[in-house]
Order: structure tokens, then C-alpha cells, then sequence
């Protein structure tokens, strides 16, 4: 197990000069013109490929450095160049991490390279998992899947929604629910194959914010995909409900819940760096904007209104990026998340994004209003930090009642 440290070793601070090399060089000059279009930024996604940053090896190398730091690092570098391309770069790892977690060898070596496709053909995947009725309440998950013993196939129906890459993708990831009696522990992943019949796009969304980033709804009509389809095989399928049976009929789901809770507290880390790179960004324009642009013969900086500002702005970013490292670290290291580090790491620094960005867009006065300046758009994307992988309410939800010793429900 690592110490926690701040200070990043030589070889991650290779990676992150790289990273933000490529954020600063390629991400950055097409960040403006994917706004507007509101389209997927292929051209980028495949120059990612091109030098290895999009591919399952490099996140991999990323989320098994025994720091913990890796993943939080190429986050907040990526995100610091544009929130929008970087999750259409990302975006495809959350359906890879899904099949590695849970398929087998043979569905990881199958899967994950349809997923990715090659940097001259670039292919992306799916997670597929909010709905319109379900989307913090899990358990109110409708879409099913239904076993035809006869053909060995899974017929899956229902409609997901606020899915990054849903329609456009080759390769899905659907979370659907097998067995109604069990809530969320009757819930089961399956793999959605390139071109299977009854899987469309329904709607796709037109955002606020992070619009390079294809979100859109899709739609399962008798969706029919192979046994082997199912992520972790029937067998483990099996065994895992009997265990869920056994465990409610003995009262014991609560803990199994609480399980699944502390999923979501090693992973909700990765988002926080995402605002931290996101406020970042708007806070070195703000900077640089408040050291060069002269009001009454001296740089606005001079003045003491906004040099507070930025005072609290970067002591706000520091002290997210401080939550965000130590929750990672404790993850990796296996230290119990007794007060939601986790989610406090989140809440925090999606906070501090919007926070952040509002203050740039003042300093910038009728600047920072435009288009023209790239902090109106960091302001946009800035939103989303605080309603997925769980809204601001949740995070003060899970972190209530852990502190309080509540169950999380």
C-alpha cells in the first residue's frame, strides 16, 4: 500500500505533461467549434487513439497506480482542456470498466476492443443505465430482461436515457432488472452487440453544457442478444440472486447495500477531478485577464475586489483537488469511507466548478459574457458536475447519514 503523498513522482508528472500537452495542443483549439456543432469530436477522439489516450491500456495504467493519483490526474488535465470532448474521449471507459468489473476473460477479450476500435476505424461504447423514471432511485428501474431458455437468448425492453454515447455507439452496455422481487439486487448488465436488431437512438438531447459530448436516449424494443451476452454468465447470475433471496429473507440486505454504496464512493472521486479541471481553466483565464486588462491607468488586479476573488477562487480549487486526492487514495489503499470521503470529494469540487466559473465570467465583465472567451463556455459545462454520478442532493444524503450512522438506502 502506498503512503499519501502530494507530490507525484517523476513518472506521473511525465504522464501529465503529456496529457496536458495533448489537452493544450489538440483539445483546446477545437473546444469552440465542437460547442457549437454539438456533434461527437471523432476527428479528436481519433488523434487520442492516435498517441495511445484513447485506449482501455492507457486508463488502465491510469486506475492501477498504487497512489491512487493516476485517474484523478488525467482527469483534471483532460477537463482543463475542454469538459466536452474530454467525456467523448472518457466516456467510453465507464462501458469498458463495466465489462472488465464484471465479464469474464473471454467477453473482456471479445468486447473491449469492439469498443474502441483502432485509431484509423475509432469506435465507442455505451453504459446505458439512467431512465426517465429511474434516475438517483435505481429501484425504480423498469427495463427488463427475460431468459428464452429455448434459444439461449436474452430479450431485453425498456428505454434508457442520459446515455453518453447512446445510438452512436458499436457496443452497449444495458443495465436492465431480472428479478422484480429483488429492487436493485435483481439487476443485471448485458452487452448489446454492433447492429442488434431493435436497439435505436431515441431522443438526443440538446444541452446546456459539455454539448461535444453525444447524450441521447435508447430505446430496447424485444431487443434479443446471445447468453454469453450476459455479463459474468448465467451461472454467477444465478448464484447471485440465490444469495440475494437467502439475504433479504434473513434481513441482511441492508448490508448489501451498503456494499454497493462504497462502488460509488471510490468512483465518484474520478468526477471531482473533472470540476477540478474544469475550474482550473477558468480560473487561469480569469488570471490572466485580471493581470493584463487595465481599468483607470492599472490592471484590474490592482483592485482589491477582484483580487479576493481570485484568492478564494484558487484556494477553492486546491482544497477540492486536496478531497478529491485523498479520497482516491483511500480507495486504493482500502480505506473505509467512514465519513463518504467520497462523496464529500464530489460534492465539493462540482460546487466549486460552478462557483469558480460564475466568478471568472464576472471578472471578465461583458467579456466573459461571449463567446469570444472561452470562460462562458467553462461556466455551461460546469452544471453537470453537480446532477450526474449523483446530484449535489445525494452527495449531502450519503454524507448525512453516514456521519449520522443511517442506513443509505
Amino acid at each position: 500500500m502506498a503512503e499519501f503523498t502530494m507530490e507525484l513522482n517523476d513518472d506521473q508528472k511525465q504522464v501529465r505533461d503529456w496529457i496536458h500537452g495533448f489537452a493544450a495542443d489538440v483539445i483546446r483549439p477545437a473546444a469552440a467549434e465542437w460547442d457549437e456543432r454539438e456533434e461527437t469530436p471523432w476527428p479528436v477522439i481519433q488523434e487520442a487513439a492516435k498517441v495511445g489516450i484513447y485506449s482501455l491500456d492507457f486508463y488502465a495504467q491510469q486506475f492501477f497506480d498504487p497512489t491512487g493519483l493516476g485517474i484523478p490526474m488525467a482527469m483534471e488535465e483532460l477537463f482543463w482542456g475542454d469538459a466536452g470532448i474530454a467525456l467523448s474521449i472518457v466516456g467510453t471507459g465507464l462501458a469498458a470498466i463495466g465489462v472488465v468489473a464484471n465479464g469474464t476473460e473471454e467477453q473482456i477479450g471479445t468486447w473491449i476492443p469492439q469498443m474502441y476500435g483502432t485509431p484509423d476505424d475509432v469506435k465507442v461504447a455505451a453504459f446505458c443505465s439512467s431512465e426517465p423514471d429511474a434516475g438517483s432511485d435505481v429501484g425504480s428501474m423498469r427495463t427488463r430482461a427475460v431468459y428464452d431458455r429455448a434459444k439461449d437468448e436474452w430479450v431485453l425492453n425498456g428505454t434508457k436515457t442520459w446515455a453518453t454515447n447512446g445510438g452512436i455507439a458499436n457496443v452497449h452496455i444495458v443495465v436492465a432488472v431480472v428479478d422484480p422481487e429483488l429492487g436493485t439486487k435483481g439487476h443485471a448488465s448485458f452487452i448489446v452487440p454492433p447492429n442488434t436488431p431493435g436497439l435505436s437512438q431515441g431522443q438526443k438531447f440538446k444541452k446546456h453544457g459539455i454539448r461535444a459530448s453525444h447524450t441521447a436516449e435508447v430505446v430496447l424494443e424485444d431487443v434479443r442478444v446471445p447468453g454469453s451476452c450476459l455479463l459474468g454468465g448465467k451461472e454467477k447470475l444465478d448464484e447471485r440472486l440465490a444469495r440475494a433471496h437467502e439475504r433479504a429473507k434473513a434481513g441482511g440486505g441492508e448490508r448489501v447495500k451498503n456494499a454497493a454504496m462504497a462502488t460509488f464512493e471510490a468512483s465518484r472521486p474520478a468526477v471531482g477531478a473533472m470540476a477540478v479541471g474544469t475550474a482550473r481553466a477558468a480560473y487561469e483565464v480569469a488570471l490572466d485577464y485580471a493581470k493584463t486588462r487595465t481599468q483607470f491607468g492599472r490592471p484590474i488586479i490592482d483592485n482589491q475586489g477582484v483580487a479576493f476573488q481570485l484568492a478564494d477562487m484558487r484556494t477553492s480549487i486546491d482544497a477540492a483537488r486536496l478531497m478529491v486526492w485523498r479520497a482516491s487514495w483511500m480507495a486504493v489503499a482500502g480505506k473505509p469511507f467512514t465519513s463518504a470521503e467520497g462523496s464529500m470529494s464530489k460534492l465539493f469540487a462540482s460546487e466549486v466548478a460552478k462557483k469558480v466559473t460564475a466568478q471568472a465570467v464576472q471578472i471578465l465583465g461583458g467579456n466573459g459574457f461571449t463567446r469570444e472567451y472561452p470562460v462562458e463556455r467553462m461556466h455551461r459545462d460546469s452544471a453537470i458536475y453537480t446532477i450526474f454520478e449523483g446530484t449535489s442532493e445525494i452527495q449531502r444524503l450519503v454524507i448525512a447519514r453516514t456521519i449520522s450512522g443511517m442506513p443509505i438506502r
